[in-house]
């Protein structure tokens, strides 16, 4: 039985969630196949008491399992005899999911009030009340006023870019010498955010993030840059 990702869905079936499109990443590096389940805000209660109640959930012949982290861990376990997720060393999951962290708990929160009235625009109609009140009573104020400050906060998110930026000088990928789960759980940030939003925050063709970002697009047939997204 074929396995089925629960994704979130937004305006003319945009799907942009990072949580999400880490996992279609990973699916793809174990040469796995899933069909979509999208699914609106407003229609979370099909996934209700999975994980925590949000996207992504991942369908397995019946066995359910939400958040992106518990997904890698199962599907690295699970398909063993598959290409590793996070490679060989001792400590390469540990690390991976410092990276999980960074990027969740950092680089998403930096670039969420930057691209929040965006967001707004690309999510469903009928989930735009839901999300702005949400949303603005977590950032504190309306999400133009929010996104309205997306140039004075650029000096604080290329601070929040710097090691990664560093670390892409030195190898070619998150991972070291190929790509591993740890550049698709970043990846899928500026996926995020390409999909939402035209703002050019990245340098020019010499950034190697902005280098980096063109080869993980181009992994699997070009997987993530065959959505529709904004050039940059």
């Amino acid at each position: 039985m074929p396995m089925t990702l629960y994704e979130l869905a937004g305006r003319d079936d945009r799907r942009f969630s990072p949580h999400c499109w880490r996992i279609w990443l990973a699916l793809a590096h174990k040469g796995l196949e899933a069909s979509a389940h999208p699914l609106l805000f407003s229609g979370m209660d099909a996934i209700a008491g999975i994980g925590d109640g949000l996207v992504p959930v991942l369908d397995d012949d019946g066995h359910r399992i939400g958040d992106s982290w518990a997904i890698a861990e199962y599907l690295e376990d699970r398909y063993a005899d598959r290409p590793s997720l996070f490679g060989d060393r001792a400590n390469a999951r540990p690390l991976a999911q410092f990276v999980h962290l960074w990027t969740s708990g950092g680089l998403q929160l930096a670039l969420f009030p930057c691209l929040a009235k965006d967001i707004h625009d690309h999510v469903d109609p009928a989930d735009r009340g839901y999300f702005r009140t949400s949303r603005e009573q977590r950032l504190g104020c309306s999400l133009e006023e929010a996104q309205a400050g997306r140039e004075a906060e650029r000096a604080s998110l290329e601070k929040t870019l710097l090691p990664l930026r560093a670390l892409l000088k030195r190898q070619p990928w998150v991972g070291g010498e190929q790509p591993m789960y740890a550049d698709y759980i970043v990846f899928s940030a500026f996926q995020w955010a390409r999909m939402v939003s035209g703002w050019r925050f990245l340098g020019g063709d010499d950034d190697p993030i902005r280098a980096w970002r063109g080869r993980v697009g181009a992994l699997f047939g070009g997987l993530a840059d065959s959505v529709p997204y904004y050039p940059d």
